[in-house]
């Protein structure tokens, strides 16, 4: 691509959204080469990219090409095509949304829409709900306030697949940005009811199928815990407080300067509940009511992050944590009360921790590990619906935050996620127990677990080779690593047990620990995964020592 006529052609075209005009008229020549370089890139995550004018960069002309692209896809496989829609928080993803839907409706296809921000789990219920052909999610999840995104969603409510994800580059690639892209006032579509508003009807629907997810069966809960949530300025704010309080959860704070819809996020730049400084206000409100628990869910709200009480202050728990902490709860509830179905399955990601792996065997639970991103669990609750034994799956979960426990969404449900933690913190707190205390019982039953990330970045051709380099140097084998005899090398890039191939592998080592590595599909970097299994966590921190130290003279 010719960057500079590019750019003489969208300051002559690109005339319908003054934010980006006016930005064609400031940029410098390095702007200039940034934004048009490339363009903006669709994969199975669909887009993600930085706001503003040029070809790699979001705004109305990207989302409508993209769209056309996909409406393109759509009428090639369905007649009488309909797409659910909704949107986060996030700077113009109201435009955004208006502005798909107004190019599938000039291209004959039904939309759905919310009358307002919806979390990215409400998305996957609508399609499923009303049997659309696919869905849009305008989100960047939890990215700076810079970035927007857009999300496909296939028929059964999951992120698309890499089949159809490349069929749908390959129709946006033969589009031209200015020239061939079919488009509507939403205000027509509306009218003529080819733009139809989702009725809050759906959205009671979801969240009554939240709360079914509950799995106390009349067992003794404290629902008077005290409660801090911050929705982080995103979606999260209406379902979370409104399932929680259905569910007779009172004792609620909301983090005011978080709470209302606010793309500029202005208290926390990294919306990410992962990260420690992004809770850091609500830990202060946390401190300030004494609130036994504190949660937060990010902008689309399929993530969500906890604090808990520790002596006089608190402790974050690791999306592992909590994982094992659902997982057993939802195990043992089940089993108790014998609501445990036949031939029970958790679902996760081979990067998670390997711990419930033990913890569901002992419930007599099947695991079934898949690829990293919520989509790969998604796609095996729907290979259990087309043998309809979707009531098999009890969980599933990534290290990253996302938890689901049933298959009325085949996305990460951070509605679901904050749902169900309450509960449980209810549960144990009528017993007297807190969630760390929960925890140690767990370690002591299946054996301390540390689970570390190690990441290692590369940038640009050189870096690139060097990735590949250093993934063929793993390939080759080691008898030993870290001090602990390697048992097995899974190498998922020739397909492993119906897992797509992909560029990971994984060294299971002695006494059960394990190291997966693989580049990230989104950043120059090499992302490693430490498991390490021991009966303290001291010894536990000593073994994991010893694997990274050579990890990272692996890895230089």
């Amino acid at each position: 691509m010719d960057y500079t006529k590019e750019y003489d052609r969208w300051c002559t075209y690109a005339v319908g959204d003054k934010d980006v005009a006016d930005e064609l008229r400031t940029m410098t020549e390095a702007d200039i080469e940034d934004a048009f370089y490339r363009n903006l890139s669709f994969g199975t995550g669909g887009l993600r990219g930085v706001l503003g004018a040029g070809t790699n960069r979001m705004n109305i002309y990207t989302v409508a090409k993209a769209t056309q692209g996909l409406a393109d896809y759509i009428n090639n496989h369905y007649e009488n095509g309909s797409v659910a829609v909704s949107y986060d928080s996030r700077i113009k993803s109201d435009l955004f949304a208006k502005v798909a839907a107004g190019v599938l409706n000039a291209n004959g296809i039904k939309v759905f829409i919310y009358p307002e921000l919806m979390p990215t789990p409400c998305l996957s219920f609508a399609v499923r709900r009303y049997g659309c052909s696919a869905g849009i999610m305008i989100t960047a999840s939890h990215n700076p306030a810079k970035y927007n995104g857009y999300k496909v969603y296939n028929a059964d409510g999951c992120q698309i697949t890499t089949d159809a994800a490349n069929e749908i580059f390959d129709e946006i690639e033969k589009l031209d940005v200015f020239d061939g892209i079919k488009s509507a006032e939403f205000s027509v579509g509306l009218q003529n009811g080819m733009i139809e508003y989702i009725s809050d009807d759906c959205y009671t629907a979801f969240i009554e199928q939240v709360k079914q997810q509950s799995v106390l069966f009349g067992d003794a809960a404290d629902k008077n815990v005290s409660i801090v949530y911050s929705p982080l300025n995103g979606t999260g704010l209406k379902p979370v407080t409104r399932a929680l309080r259905e569910s007779g959860f009172a004792n609620i704070v909301v983090v005011k300067e978080q709470e209302q819809p606010d793309g500029h996020f202005p208290t926390c730049p990294f919306p990410n509940p992962e990260i420690a400084e992004t809770l850091a206000l609500g830990l202060e409100y946390a401190e300030k009511h004494h609130a036994d628990l504190m949660l937060a869910t990010d902008p689309d709200c399929d993530r969500v992050g906890i604090a808990v009480k520790d002596g006089n202050g608190y402790k974050l728990l690791t999306g592992n944590e909590v994982g094992i902490l659902l997982l057993d709860y939802i195990c043992s509830q089940r089993k108790k009360h014998a609501k445990m179905p036949p031939h029970p399955m958790l679902c996760k990601t081979i990067v998670t921790t390997d711990m419930a792996d033990r913890i569901a065997a002992y419930y007599g639970v099947e695991t079934v590990n898949v690829l990293t991103g919520f989509k790969f669990i998604g796609e095996q609750i729907g290979f259990l619906e087309e043998r309809h034994e979707e009531n098999r799956y009890i969980f599933g979960f990534e290290e990253s935050y996302g938890y689901l426990s049933g298959s009325y969404v085949r996305d990460k449900d951070g509605v679901d996620g904050a749902f169900l933690i309450c509960e449980m913190f209810a549960f144990y707190k009528a017993q007297g127990k807190t969630f760390l205390e929960k925890l140690d019982e767990l370690y002591k039953a299946f054996g301390y677990q540390l689970s570390t990330l190690h990441s290692f970045t590369f940038e640009g051709v050189a870096g690139m080779k060097k990735m590949t380099e250093i993934m063929q140097s793993f390939r080759d084998g080691f008898a030993a690593f870290g001090g602990k005899k390697v048992l097995e090398t899974v190498d998922y890039l020739a397909g492993v047990d119906g897992v797509p191939k992909a560029d990971v592998l994984k060294l299971i080592l002695a006494d059960n620990c394990s190291l997966v590595i693989r580049p990230s599909g989104t950043e120059p970097k090499i992302k490693v995964y430490i498991s390490v299994a021991a009966e303290t966590e001291a010894q536990a921190k000593s073994i994991e020592a010893e694997i990274a130290k050579e990890l990272h003279e692996q890895i230089r």
